[in-house]
């Protein structure tokens, strides 16, 4: 059994910030459970390109508002706390923030911990050594 909160992940190396988003990574693929599970913030006024090329996510906004721009088709989603998505096609998507978002993501396969988007919003596929 894991049981781990998010006080004793701030600050940590699973506390990864990069521009407007912060990700406190509770769950990770050293922990061998085949997912990742991460609490992420991204800040209001904020426009976040992202296109996760190696992995699914699923996430589901717990508080804020903002909008989803699939990138494929060119349809905007509005998002709001109980609003969910997953990009099960690895869709190019751009998150713009109103109202600072805090939500809840599931990657597979799982990060390892560090990653950060890369110039196309993309993390890569890293590994964990068994």
């Amino acid at each position: 059994m894991i049981v781990r909160t998010t006080d004793e992940i701030t600050g940590t190396d699973r506390d990864i910030a990069d521009g407007a988003w912060r990700s406190k990574r509770i769950v990770l693929a050293g922990d061998g459970v085949g997912f990742s599970f991460h609490e992420t913030v991204i800040e209001p006024g904020s426009v976040n390109e992202f296109h996760y090329a190696n992995h699914v996510e699923a996430v589901w906004l717990i508080e804020g508002e903002g909008e989803l721009l699939d990138r494929e088709t060119g349809i905007t989603y509005p998002l709001g706390p109980g609003s969910m998505y997953l990009l099960d096609g690895h869709e190019r998507h751009t998150v713009t923030v109103r109202e600072r978002m805090r939500m809840l993501c599931v990657f597979n396969p799982p990060v390892v911990g560090d990653e950060v988007h890369d110039e196309n919003g993309v993390y890569p596929l890293k590994t964990v050594d068994a």
